[in-house]
């Protein structure tokens, strides 16, 4: 059945909105956007044909409120909905109330998207059909006695999930049998505040396997095929860091047989639309289904890169009652390609998600390069919402080519003004075992089992921004015009400034003294050695070349106030400011006893009370950010002697949660 539409409004936010709205653009639809509170100058309401404002920023009043959505979408006139992927995009109760409300809802029917919601459901769907399963327990609302006896016969190790949801949340890996309940009680508590429903599951853990998944499409005739897979192992915290198709190890042989499972799959639920089938490769050659996602995925345009399809395209075409349009033997995959998704986050901290303002953002671009993103310089990176930032994928006749192109790809991004996973990125991308294609789920912890630590700065990039700041500071104080020429010469205002910048970076200071000697060059003087700097040209906004000793290069920094600048050089970037400008750190917080939030986020829960006596290590408090729960514990033993927020409140980064007075005093 044809059922025509013109209007199309997307019920999401950020890059997710941006990537629909351009494909239904192309396509002459007329667009709608929704927004929040916190997304009135996000791109993708600037982007749509029209916008409307559904709430505050918390996701329950507004992007998660299917009322206020489909408000929207009465005021707007649409007569579609793309759920995007995340939000409601897999919420069968969304999905029937669009039909009802005489939408389309672009997805599958609201049956296939509530048995394949439940993994327990899902699962014994599965193997009804026939497809490979991971030995594990998936009855329905299983108590944790039943749990713990079937743990047993499961045996070691073995993972505990949700029964609902996704994402890595309400998810816990159990190695001895003394660690099951309490894992049993973390993943429910997280899986029923992130999803309403506190159901588990257990599944034999599988040591070292492969995720990976297989992209499908359903039409209303009853066609389904699948458009090959993608390799998304390198994952942390059971959510995914990069993504990249075809599978590094795949044969054709193989690809047949999970292509035939993952279209079983499909055809099991009458499936409509995209969908993806995920399952753990391990490495004997076996494959085992693992969840199905009811919707488009994040990492799909490394399948459009290889398959030469718009994936939200023929979304809109399927949703309308169109046949696929193609058969199995009209998919052919071209060339690899490989996506990365730069996140808001503090990777040497333990990955915790960031906030606050994008300064500067300067998304690469060359050969093969695709920027999925919602961003924009001085856009401010709202905690309500989850930390990704933008997506780079790379595309190449083959998996090296597209891999240097990433890499160069990232070492030419820039986001100022935010701590990002950028760095992290491209190491994960040189690492030996990535670049040979052995990359597993256990990638992350077996490369960085001691930690992460970003490169520091050399004594070049002190020397640099010293001269970048100097150069600032002339500008703000005589207001001159600064000369970007190497034949123009500098005023002599300018020619006679010199200064010293002292900075402090990890546990070190370093002094930089600088002099402009004129004609935009300078010398500057850094732990001993001595440099001598030439500005070139200005290249773009916030970049510049510059000229170190005889080598010329290109940089971007932003001054940020009177102390602080960004610097990148080399791919690598770093935040610097003078030492005397510096505000008491999050260590010396500590010591007083003030425990600090590390991230914005929902206080979701107090551990302690005013007077209680805790000892190092002790829970004090959780708080919910980004999608993940974050335990707050004691930095010393001593007396919870005040507490300053409440649970259910938000709370700012680097806010005083609670204070702790050290054993043997009193206040």
């Amino acid at each position: 059945m044809i059922r025509s539409f013109t209007s199309v409004l997307v019920a999401n936010r950020g890059e997710i909105a941006v990537r629909i709205l351009r494909s239904a653009a192309d396509a002459g639809f007329r667009t709608i956007a929704v927004y929040s509170e916190a997304d009135a100058d996000a791109p993708h309401v600037a982007l749509a044909d029209e916008a409307v404002h559904i709430g505050p920023p918390p996701v329950r009043d507004s992007y998660l409120n299917t009322e206020r959505i489909l408000e929207a979408a009465a005021r707007s006139g649409a007569e579609a909905i793309h759920p995007g992927y995340g939000f409601l995009s897999e919420n069968a109760e969304f999905a029937a109330a669009c039909e009802a409300a005489g939408l389309v809802f672009i997805g599958p029917s609201a049956d296939a998207i509530r048995l394949m919601g439940n993994k327990a459901a899902a699962k014994r769907r599965m193997l009804e059909a026939g497809v490979p399963c991971i030995p594990g327990f998936q009855e329905a609302d299983a108590e944790d006695a039943r749990l713990l006896d079937a743990a047993q016969e499961i045996g070691l190790p073995l993972m505990v999930k949700a029964a609902a949801g996704g994402g890595g949340r309400g998810m816990r890996l159990v190695e001895s049998f003394d660690e099951l309940p309490a894992a049993l009680a973390a993943a429910r508590s997280e899986a029923s505040n992130a999803f309403g429903s506190g159901e588990l599951i257990l599944e034999r853990a599988l040591r070292r396997p492969r995720h990976v998944e297989v992209q499908v499409f359903g039409d209303h005739a009853g066609n389904v095929i699948h458009l090959g897979e993608r390799d998304c192992s390198v994952q942390r915290r059971h959510q995914k860091v990069v993504e990249e198709a075809p599978c590094p190890v795949m044969t054709a042989e193989l690809r047949d047989a999970m292509g035939a499972a993952a279209v079983a799959a499909a055809r099991s639920i009458d499936y409509v639309g995209a969908g993806t089938v995920e399952f753990l490769l391990d490495e004997s050659g076996d494959f085992f289904f693992l969840e199905m996602n009811t919707r488009l995925q994040v990492e799909h345009p490394v399948t459009e890169s290889v398959t030469g399809l718009d994936l939200v395209d023929l979304q809109l075409r399927v949703a309308q009652g169109h046949p696929l349009g193609i058969t199995q033997e009209d998919v052919r995959l071209r060339g690899h390609a490989i996506e990365v998704r730069l996140y808001a986050e503090d990777v040497p901290g333990g990955f915790l998600p960031a906030s606050g303002r994008a300064l500067v953002w300067l998304p690469p671009a060359g050969a093969g390069i695709r920027v999925d993103h919602g961003l924009s310089s001085g856009l401010e990176v709202s905690p309500f919402y989850d930390p990704m930032l933008a997506k780079i994928i790379a595309t190449g006749p083959d998996r090296e080519t597209a891999r240097l192109r990433l890499l160069r790809a990232l070492r030419a991004t820039v986001v100022f003004g935010l701590r990002s996973n950028r760095q992290f990125l491209i190491d994960v991308l040189q690492r030996d075992a990535f670049a040979a294609g052995e990359a597993t789920t256990a990638f992350i912890a077996a490369e960085y089992s001691d930690g992460y630590a970003e490169p520091a700065p050399e004594p070049q990039d002190f020397a640099l921004a010293a001269v970048l700041q100097l150069r600032d500071e002339a500008a703000r104080s005589t207001s001159l015009r600064v000369v970007n020429s190497p034949a123009t010469q500098a005023p002599v205002q300018q020619r006679r400034l010199a200064s010293s910048f002292e900075y402090h970076h990890e546990e070190e200071d370093v002094r930089a003294t600088v002099r402009a000697t004129g004609g935009e060059r300078y010398e500057a003087e850094v732990l001993g050695e001595r440099y001598e700097v030439a500005v070139l040209v200005d290249t773009a906004a916030h970049a510049l070349r510059v000229d170190v000793d005889g080598v010329q290069s290109s940089v971007a920094f932003l001054c940020h106030g009177r102390s602080d600048i960004y610097l990148q050089r080399r791919g690598v970037s770093f935040q610097l400011s003078n030492l005397l400008a510096r505000d008491r750190g999050p260590g010396d917080a500590a010591a007083s006893g003030a425990i600090l939030a590390p991230m914005h986020g929902n206080l979701l829960a107090l551990r302690v009370a005013v007077g209680d006596v805790v000892a190092k290590g002790d829970d004090l408090a959780v708080i919910e950010a980004m999608k993940m729960e974050h335990r707050l514990t004691a930095a010393l033993p001593g007396r919870v002697s005040a507490i300053f927020e409440t649970e259910g409140a938000q709370v700012a980064a680097g806010a005083v949660v609670l204070e702790i007075s050290p054993e043997g005093t009193d206040d």
